[in-house]
């Protein structure tokens, strides 16, 4: 018998198996794009108006508690109930919502200890708005429940895990006529909403490319070992391999190019991961070597580099890598036929330069040479609110501001800034960079959440 390589028999295997999975979620994808909902179309959906809006949250741990603070001290909210499977994460927010609530979150209901405890409370409370910041694997199924129990579901970013999760969502919201929002809170940064507007008025011209990354070392993150992030993430990344985490940097750049509203829509994904070094040379040299995080196979890439290419044939690049150590960038690239816009540093250049501060393209306008170019092209959103969202805080301000947005939308009866195939389709990089990274980098097809509707939903206004 012809001795066998190992190691190639294992790779052929493997990519065989993955070969085989793609195919089949391929297949099903397609499949659901041919079946209707039941339901109606979201994309530009509002719900009728709510003048007081009765919130639930469900986990208040290091995300979910600054939320429910904030929420607590907008106008027009009522915290009517808090789940956690801890006691004490329950009861620092309800003390925190009651000391900023004016007088106006009295009687919150508190749900702690057994994983049935959200259930319940859905049921028994009826909120009209619920906010989950849950580990991943929940977001999902807390979603879906929370608009069949009537209500309107702001998940934490990734809205879900799995492509049939995000089917599920859609389906669910649209039968329901319930919003689920993916809180994308980055596309509320101050640069973010500029570059939005810039783009808006054609300052760079026609948009061809776009550059995204969310680059973060974490590994300090593997101390929360009994409860917190780290908890779930540090196993949760050993045993996935592709770009995990792709929302922060893919929002803002996916809403600068109209994508899958109206102009132009998500095609194909390709996508490749480094070698696992990072995590566990971290545990190797931190933990004791029979630590339960010596003992993970970590499978998954220190960084992941995903390229989509769109319908009408303009690139992304997407970045992950929260391993490496190097300083933090969302790169926030969007480059168009008349100029290009970029972060971390924030930096401008136009065909001809910028004016006051830069003669030719090829340097940049930086610092505080963008002082103009600010005090024209300001998001007017956040020339009314960006004073407050500082000062209230979270993440600069973008919570802050995502939070107050939703609210007003729901007491205006207007549509919320990212509707639920935003959050299912920015999400979906995930699963699809895992099946192409197994793959050897073949391509894999976008579902269209959306059921081939996305051309009648209008660009993201610039809203005042």
């Amino acid at each position: 018998m012809t001795k066998i390589d190992r190691r190639n028999f294992l790779k052929k295997t493997s990519l065989s198996a993955a070969s085989l999975y793609t195919a089949s979620n391929v297949a099903c994808a397609t499949e659901k794009e041919n079946q209707a909902s039941g339901g109606s179309y979201m994309g530009d959906f509002a719900a009728p108006k709510l003048d007081i809006i009765r919130i639930a949250l469900i986990g208040v741990g290091a995300r979910g508690s600054g939320h429910a603070k904030q929420l607590a001290s907008i106008e027009g909210t009522e915290i009517v109930a808090i789940a956690d499977v801890y006691e004490d994460l329950v009861d620092r927010s309800v003390n925190n919502c009651i000391s900023v609530g004016k007088g106006r979150h009295q009687n919150i209901v508190r749900y702690f200890g057994a994983e049935v405890e959200w259930r319940k409370m859905l049921a028994e409370v009826k909120p009209d708005a619920v906010f989950i910041a849950t580990n991943w694997n929940n977001h999902a199924p807390m979603a879906i429940e929370t608009m069949k129990q009537g209500a309107h579901a702001f998940v934490e970013v990734p809205i879900a895990v799995t492509l049939q999760e995000m089917w599920d969502i859609v389906d669910t919201s649209e039968q329901t006529k319930k919003h689920c929002m993916m809180m994308e809170n980055v596309n509320y940064g101050r640069e973010e909403l500029l570059y939005l507007n810039l783009c808006r008025q054609g300052k760079i011209g026609e948009i061809l490319h776009a550059e995204a990354a969310y680059i973060h070392e974490l590994r300090f993150q593997m101390e929360e070992q009994e409860r917190g992030t780290g908890s779930w993430r540090t196993p949760h990344y050993a045993k996935r391999n592709g770009n995990l985490y792709p929302t922060h940097g893919l929002g803002p750049v996916a809403q600068y190019m109209n994508l899958g509203r109206g102009d132009d829509q998500f095609n194909t994904l390709v996508s490749f991961s480094t070698p696992a070094r990072g995590r566990q040379a971290y545990a190797e040299k931190n933990y004791a070597p029979d630590h339960k995080w010596n003992a993970l196979d970590y499978k998954g890439g220190d960084l992941n580099t995903s390229i989509v290419k769109t319908q009408l044939g303009c690139t992304i690049m997407i970045q992950w890598d929260e391993t490496s150590p190097r300083p933090y960038s969302r790169h926030n690239l969007v480059q168009g036929t008349k100029g290009t816009l970029a972060g971390f540093p924030t930096r401008v250049t136009f065909e001809g330069g910028v004016e006051g501060a830069t003669d030719s393209h090829h340097r940049w306008a930086q610092g505080d040479q963008l002082e103009a170019l600010y005090e024209q092209y300001e998001h007017p959103m956040y020339r009314r609110l960006g004073a407050l969202a500082t000062k209230m805080g979270g993440h600069g301000g973008m919570d802050f501001m995502m939070l107050y947005r939703a609210v007003e939308c729901l007491r205006t009866g207007t549509p919320l800034d990212q509707n639920v195939y935003e959050g299912c389709l920015w999400s979906s990089v995930a699963p699809l960079s895992e099946a192409s990274v197994a793959q050897g980098g073949m391509p894999q097809k976008f579902p269209d959440f959306t059921r081939k509707q996305w051309q009648k939903t209008k660009p993201l206004a610039i809203v005042s």
